[in-house]
């Protein structure tokens, strides 16, 4: 499964009084040993079982037609099921599943648009699902899919129609993130076409310096927000530097603001990752000033600026980070 549904913290009442019903999921998977997890998405549980033998079984019990998520915690690969009281086998091994119907198409709907060897292309089929699936619990699993090929008000026509899927809690919850999703990025687009503002943080060793020592003199800086607790901040470094190492030479520069609390696990991270270059902090976490000015939610999260200041680019990541400083440096 490509992504995942993120269910909304608190659930309405109505959805607390829905009916439970016990799941079985057995499964079977070449990874002896390997943890495999199944994560109740709407109430945000997950159970554990062991692969032993090349064998797994994990029960509990679920919302009928809760969406469920099983992954062997070794791979990135999530398969998605839906609760709907018929017992599941799992293969872990060639990604199949036997179940109910509903499942098995569910199951072959994933692997045809997600997988790494994809027969299908992701906007059709998630036209055919939503087409073809009005009458199944299949689309839920799409939903946060579906949203971010097609935006909202195109959901919400195929919901006007009330598929019996329109009602879901998980569905519901998907287009809350997604709209909130939007209206937190067209906040931090807002920045875009302005001029930086100046903000003070210390350095490792507690000299106080203000970002516009090093921002608007002429360079392309990439101001960095990240920390050390955050794990997608740590993965998508050695992307960062890289892009420090290629282009520094011709005129780019990095101004790391950490998100840290704690001092210790800050300059270790800097080591670690081997970042070469100016890093500042007030050690406030989340209440640090560069989030309050600069509208920062979530990280990682940066800011590209030209040589006068002006910001041009936010949230660069992977390859649109290099492609955006290949447009500017050339190879």
């Amino acid at each position: 499964m490509k992504k995942v549904l993120i269910a909304a913290a608190v659930m309405m009442a109505a959805g607390a009084q829905a009916q439970q019903i016990n799941y079985t999921i057995n499964g079977v998977s070449k990874d002896n040993g390997a943890n495999v997890v199944v994560i109740d998405m709407q109430a945000r549980q997950m159970k554990n079982g062991t692969v032993e033998n090349g064998k797994f079984s994990i029960s509990g019990t679920a919302e009928k037609n809760a969406l469920l998520i099983v992954r062997n915690t070794k791979i990135s690969w999530m398969m998605p099921i839906i609760n709907d009281g018929t017992p599941v086998t799992v293969n872990l091994n060639d990604t199949t599943v036997t179940g109910s119907a509903q499942n098995e198409r569910l199951v072959r709907y994933d692997v045809a648009m997600n997988a790494p060897y994809a027969t299908l292309n992701a906007k059709k089929g998630l036209e055919k699902i939503f087409t073809d699936e009005v009458n199944t619990m299949i689309p839920v699993a799409f939903v946060e899919q579906y949203l971010e090929e097609f935006g909202v008000e195109s959901l919400e026509k195929i919901m006007a129609k009330k598929p019996v899927w329109a009602n879901h809690p998980s569905v519901k919850s998907a287009i809350e993130e997604y709209k909130q999703e939007q209206a937190d990025r067209a906040k931090k687009a807002a920045y875009i076409g302005k001029q930086f503002t100046d903000l003070e943080e210390a350095d490792t060793d507690g000299n106080m310096h203000k970002l516009s020592e090093y921002v608007g003199k002429g360079k392309w800086v990439l101001v960095d927000f990240w920390a050390s607790w955050c794990g997608p901040c740590r993965a998508e470094m050695p992307n960062v530097v890289k892009a420090y190492e290629k282009y520094h030479a011709k005129g780019f520069d990095i101004v790391g603001l950490s998100f840290d609390n704690k001092k210790e696990p800050w300059v270790k991270a800097i080591t670690d990752l081997k970042m070469p270059w100016v890093h500042l902090s007030d050690l406030k976490g989340w209440k640090t000033v560069a989030s309050g000015i600069y509208g920062v939610n979530s990280i990682p999260d940066n800011l590209l600026v030209d040589p006068q200041g002006k910001i041009v680019a936010r949230g660069l990541r992977a390859q649109g980070l290099h492609e955006k400083l290949k447009e500017i440096f050339g190879e």
